[in-house]
């Protein structure tokens, strides 16, 4: 009884020393793992982990380094004998023909790179400017980019360049030397510029411009108009889905293939405005043989001053709810 007593206290103070550390864990578990389902499993890990341990901590290091050295070796052992997580232009070139529906992968042939839901990172009383810094680090291209590094190359990067510890927390946290964080860091800093990221000048969600994009793209959709991509997409969109294995490049491929085997006829779908990984974004429904509008997935646009350079659909009715939508919608 006496050790039940003596633990209470100790479990408030975890709680209110730890808890407000969260959200940025579980965004940085998902730029590890590149999975939101996966990251929430880690952050809940890491927790369960420093609960165990808490007793232990001497507060030699902050309470926030500390809970990011259990949260990194979660995610290391977790991602060592995993496939990485990928987009499909992470497999292969574009498909420029000959024309034919896009290719499934094979189930279970790919682990594919999950979307994260904005609400599950960013408060409503966070700070503006930091918002768009936290927005910044999880945007689509980025978490795709980082999947091709190593895991401790990604870990590295992540903590020296995105959460800003120094080469020695770093290395504290790795259980490494700086010698060892500053080689890791140029090695992952120059793999990333090998790899083609999203342009720089991306709008944030909140611009009426993005805004604008996103509602012309449900519009195509909702009404079955492949004319009005021509004025949502730039000359050098790309466009792709998972779980295909082809993707598009070019307006016109874009616009092609969307308007050949995917708009349908109006009615056939229908789009809510979210977003996901700092970008705009809506869940979709498609209507079925019965007319019921069902949960289709969820598609995540790259707006920039001149139109959306990049569309990824994610197929997956399961991502409906997590986003915070029905899985039926109703009529």
């Amino acid at each position: 009884m006496t050790s039940h007593l003596r633990a209470a206290p100790n479990q408030d103070r975890f709680t209110a020393e730890t808890e407000r550390f969260r959200r940025e864990l579980l965004a940085h578990c998902y730029r590890m793992a590149g999975s939101a389902h996966d990251a929430e499993d880690l952050v809940q890990e890491t927790y369960l982990r420093a609960w165990r341990s808490y007793a232990g901590f001497e507060g030699r290091a902050s309470i926030r380094s500390w809970l990011y050295k259990i949260a990194t070796n979660v995610c290391l052992t977790a991602l060592e004998p995993r496939p990485i997580r990928v987009l499909p232009s992470g497999l292969t070139g574009s498909y420029d023909g000959p024309d034919r529906p896009p290719s499934p992968a094979a189930a279970g042939e790919v682990s594919w790179l999950e979307p994260l839901p904005d609400a599950w990172i960013v408060a409503p009383a966070d700070d503006p400017a930091a918002v768009v810094v936290e927005r910044e680090s999880l945007r689509l291209a980025l978490i795709a980019s980082l999947q091709h590094l190593p895991s401790r190359q990604r870990a590295i990067l992540l903590l020296r360049d995105v959460l800003a510890f120094s080469a020695a927390e770093t290395a504290e946290i790795l259980d490494t030397t700086t010698a060892a964080v500053k080689s890791g860091l140029q090695r992952a800093r120059a793999r990333l510029d090998e790899l083609q990221l999203e342009p720089a000048e991306l709008l944030e969600p909140i611009d009426p411009r993005a805004r604008a994009l996103l509602d012309g793209y449900i519009a195509a959709f909702e009404r079955s108009d492949a004319g009005l991509l021509e004025h949502v997409l730039r000359a050098d969109a790309t466009l792709e889905a998972t779980p295909f294995r082809d993707w598009q490049a070019g307006r016109v491929m874009c616009i092609q293939v969307l308007d050949a085997y995917v708009l349908g006829t109006p009615g056939d779908w229908r789009m809510i405005a979210t977003t996901a990984n700092g970008q705009p974004a809506a869940v979709v429904y498609h209507r079925d043989a019965g007319g019921t509008l069902r949960a289709d997935g969820l598609v995540v646009l790259a707006p920039t001053a001149t139109g959306v350079s990049r569309v990824i659909k994610f197929h997956d009715p399961a991502l409906v709810p997590t986003f915070g939508f029905p899985a039926v919608l109703a009529q």
